[in-house]
């Protein structure tokens, strides 16, 4: 579904990704981590082309992200990407964000987009709140709007970067409850995460990255049993004592 090809991205004289490669099959999770600026939330962004790169190659069901000759916005409308920090827009009502996509991308009509809209937000707990705006609601609730209104454009993929970091503690697993439901569906996920537990219960992969590299591309097992590299042991031995 995903393949990285050494891919490469700078800014200027910094380097953000070396040499970076991986696939990522059709119904796998896979978890970003490692520590801030080791160039994660980059990787996940070239993935849709939100960010772009020097080097290498990522290919999208076999079309090339990096393709000049790409529909980059018709690309992007097939992968779900939810991001840190909601990306709602605030003057619109909740089932308005969840239907805007459906309507001006995909071409729905507006009832058989509000439908759909109010399907997935029941999906994810909060049908109650439709009528609402982005600003009347929790960080969680907020952010399960979010992994709606993306679920809403029928990706074929969803990435995630760092979803629960903004949200307070008790927010946090109301969001990884319905992440873990979509993997248990199938779908396919790049999740960045420090949600060891998230890891733990649903990752088929685990990508460990450090200053722009990936150190280690591993199953869950291997990585949580004993991780090949001395820095990720030292990274889970922080994240997994606290």
């Amino acid at each position: 579904m995903i393949s990285i090809k050494n891919v490469s991205k700078h800014y200027g004289a910094f380097q953000v990704l070396t040499d970076c490669s991986t696939e990522v099959q059709k119904g796998e999770v896979i978890v970003v981590c490692g520590p801030s600026g080791s160039g994660k939330s980059t990787l996940i962004k070239c993935v849709n082309g939100l960010e772009p790169f020097q080097q290498g190659e990522i290919l999208l069901e076999g079309i090339s992200v990096g393709d000049p000759k790409t529909n980059l916005p018709k690309l992007r409308a097939r992968v779900g990407m939810v991001f840190q920090n909601f990306e709602l827009f605030p003057h619109m009502s909740i089932t308005e964000n969840l239907t805007v996509g459906q309507v001006k991308v995909l071409g729905r009509n507006q009832d058989e987009a509000v439908e759909k809209g109010l399907k997935l937000l029941d999906r994810v707990g909060l049908k109650a709140q439709a009528a609402k705006y982005p600003g009347q609601l929790s960080g969680g609730q907020q952010q399960r709007v979010a992994i709606a209104r993306a679920l809403a454009m029928d990706p074929i993929c969803m990435l995630f970067d760092e979803p629960t970091s903004a949200l307070d503690p008790e927010m946090i697993n109301e969001v990884l409850d319905v992440m873990v439901e979509l993997a248990k569906e199938g779908m396919t996920m790049m999740v960045v995460t420090h949600e060891m537990g998230f890891a733990k219960k649903v990752a088929h992969r685990v990508i460990f990255m450090d200053h722009g590299h990936i150190v280690e591309d591993a199953t869950k097992d291997e990585f949580f049993g004993t991780p090949r590299s001395e820095r990720a042991q030292l990274f889970l031995s922080k994240i997994l004592h606290h």
